[in-house]
C-alpha cells in the first residue's frame, strides 16, 4: 500500500484470531467496544539477533504480564500461553526477521456497544516488525532533552497501573504531544503526590553518588521488564540500586545521571530536563556501563533463561 507507514514496509502478515492474515486484511468493525471504551491490553517486546540467532528477550514475563492485565479487566484470552507463543515465532519465522518489535494485543471486539463489555468477544492479535532505537539512534549515545509534562500520572486507585491497558495511554499520549510540542524529545510525569512517576512508555533511574536509584511501585508507574533487567545487571554491576525510591521534581535537576529505560527505549541517557543540564550533559559513566551490560547481553543471548530462540 502507497500510504503504509515505513515502520511497516515489507511487513506481511499479522496473526488474529488464530490464523495468519495479510497485512492489509487485518481489520476490526467501526464498533469494536476497545475502540470507544480503550479495553485492550497489550504488550511490546523486542526480539534480537544473537549469536545463536533471533531470540525473544524475557518473553515469559512479557507473556506473564499481558495475561495479568487482561484478568484485571475480567477478560479472558481465548487462547493458552503456549499457543501464543507458537504464532508469535511462526509469524517472526514468516516474516524472515532477525530481529523485530513484537506486539501481542487483546481487546473486547464487536458486540453490544455499552461501558460493559457484556457479550463482546476478545479478540487477539500479533504483529511484528523491524524497528530500531525509539527515541532515535543518536539518543543512546547523545542522550535526550526531556521535559516534566503538566499531565500528571493517574494513580492506582483511579487506573489499575500493573495492568499495560490500552485506553490509559491517552495520558502518555498527551504528555508526549506537549514534550514533541515544545521542542523535546520526551517527557517526564509526575503523579497524583507531584513525585516522579516515568516516562510516557519508559521508567527512569537517576543516580547519584555512585547509587542507583528508580521509582517504586508505589508511585503509579508499570513494572517494567527492562527495568528488572536493568536492576539486576545493576547489582550483578556491584552498584546499590534503590528500586523503591521517591524522587521528587527537583532531585532531578541536581542528579549526576538520568536515563530511562523500556523495551522501546532500551538504556537511553537524559540530558537535560527542563533545559537543566544533567552531570556533565552528556552519557554518564554508570549509564554507560549499564548500558553496554544490557547490549552485551541482549547481541549475545548468553542467559538462556531470558530468551526465547526463534
Amino acid at each position: 500500500m502507497s500510504d503504509r507507514p515505513e515502520m511497516f514496509e515489507g511487513v506481511e502478515e499479522i496473526w488474529m484470531d488464530g490464523e495468519f492474515v495479510d497485512f492489509e486484511d487485518a481489520n476490526v468493525h467501526l464498533l469494536t467496544h476497545a475502540l470507544h471504551y480503550g479495553t485492550g491490553v497489550f504488550e511490546g517486546v523486542r526480539c534480537y539477533e544473537t549469536e545463536e540467532g533471533p531470540a525473544i528477550f524475557r518473553w515469559e514475563e512479557h507473556l506473564d504480564r499481558f495475561y495479568d492485565s487482561a484478568e484485571v479487566y475480567d477478560m479472558e484470552i481465548p487462547f493458552e500461553k503456549d499457543e501464543l507463543t507458537e504464532a508469535t515465532v511462526e509469524l517472526i519465522q514468516r516474516e524472515g526477521l532477525q530481529s523485530c518489535y513484537i506486539r501481542p494485543i487483546a481487546f473486547y471486539g464487536y458486540g453490544p456497544l455499552g461501558l460493559n463489555p457484556g457479550k463482546s468477544p476478545v479478540q487477539v492479535g500479533l504483529a511484528a516488525w523491524p524497528w530500531g532505537a525509539y527515541l532515535g539512534e543518536e539518543a543512546l549515545e547523545d542522550g535526550v532533552d526531556v521535559a516534566i509534562s503538566s499531565w500528571r500520572k493517574y494513580s492506582s486507585d483511579q487506573i489499575p497501573t500493573n495492568a499495560k491497558t490500552t485506553g490509559p495511554y491517552v495520558n502518555s499520549v498527551l504528555a508526549s504531544l506537549e514534550a514533541r510540542g515544545n521542542g523535546y524529545v520526551e517527557a517526564i510525569v509526575l503523579n497524583q503526590e507531584g513525585n516522579v512517576a516515568e516516562g510516557p512508555g519508559e521508567n527512569i533511574f537517576l543516580v547519584r553518588d555512585g547509587e542507583i536509584y528508580t521509582t517504586g511501585l508505589a508511585e503509579s508507574i508499570l513494572d517494567g521488564i527492562t527495568r528488572r533487567t536493568a536492576i539486576e545487571l545493576a547489582e550483578e554491576l556491584g552498584y546499590e540500586v534503590h528500586d523503591e525510591a521517591t524522587i521528587s521534581r527537583g532531585e532531578l535537576y541536581t542528579a549526576d545521571e538520568l536515563f530511562f529505560t523500556g523495551t522501546a527505549a532500551e538504556v537511553t541517557p537524559i540530558r537535560s530536563v527542563d533545559d537543566n543540564q544533567i552531570g556533565a550533559g552528556t552519557k554518564g559513566p554508570v549509564t554507560d556501563e549499564l548500558q553496554t551490560a544490557f547490549f552485551d547481553l541482549v547481541e549475545s543471548g548468553e542467559r538462556e533463561e531470558w530468551f526465547r530462540y526463534v
